[in-house]
């Protein structure tokens, strides 16, 4: 009975495919599980931060509804958002890209702001 071997690596194509070629695809695939590693590890980095920010804003919400302040601040607002894509520029990031993901996060943190508010009224109101 003859042992099994397994096939020789071939290219994309059907032709066998020379040892070098194995031995760089190889190292592409290590590079590729690395890379990928890293990207999770900043994903889940962001995460963190994000529930961070938001754990700050929250409390900036409920001192809003306290003291009755309105729940956006567009003079703020602008601002940050200028101060973003300074940022993003001198990080080689597209500034317009940096400038969508903090608008997405002041209509939640707003979103959330309001919701503080209203809850907050309607504590005042059943006391």
């Amino acid at each position: 009975m003859s042992e099994w071997t397994p096939a020789a690596p071939t290219t994309a194509g059907g032709e066998p495919r020379s040892d070098a070629a194995s031995v760089s695809d190889e190292a592409a695939r290590e590079r590729l599980r690395y890379l990928r590693g890293s990207i999770d590890n900043l994903d889940a980095a962001l995460v963190h931060l994000l529930a961070e920010r938001f754990k700050c804003t929250q409390q900036v919400g409920e001192l809003k509804a306290r003291h009755s302040l309105p729940p956006a601040d567009p003079a703020r607002e602008a601002t940050q958002i200028a101060r973003l894509r300074r940022l993003a520029e001198d990080a080689k990031l597209d500034p317009a890209f940096a400038e969508k993901f903090l608008n997405f996060i002041i209509e939640e943190v707003v979103r959330h702001h309001k919701a503080i508010a209203q809850n907050a009224g309607a504590e005042e109101n059943s006391a």
